[in-house]
């Protein structure tokens, strides 16, 4: 069993080796932690705000993700995401 499986059909923030930002519902994983994301959105950070591509349907491997964490929706109903401005993150470096 993945040990994401608790995470299945909420919603999740991924963050990438790559330093992409992708969130979504979790709708399943499998022994090599592979995801598959439902209405996923990637939200791209600059010092002039945060641009939000819609992606759909999502299949993240899972050699390339850092971190998956819960998301907090209620507090996202709250914000304006694209007014959030910070500087992009860049790849992880080994």
């Amino acid at each position: 069993m993945s040990l994401l499986q608790p995470y299945v059909d909420q919603s999740v923030l991924i963050l990438t080796l790559d330093g992409r930002i992708l969130v979504g519902t979790l709708r399943g994983t499998d022994q090599t932690s592979n995801v598959i994301l439902e209405k996923c959105e990637e939200r791209v950070f600059s010092s002039t705000g945060t641009e939000v591509n819609p992606l759909g349907l999502y299949l993240i491997r899972g050699d390339n993700i850092c971190t998956v964490g819960l998301l907090d929706t209620e507090k996202e109903q709250d914000m304006d995401i694209t007014q959030i401005k910070a500087e992009p993150l860049g790849p992880l470096k080994l």
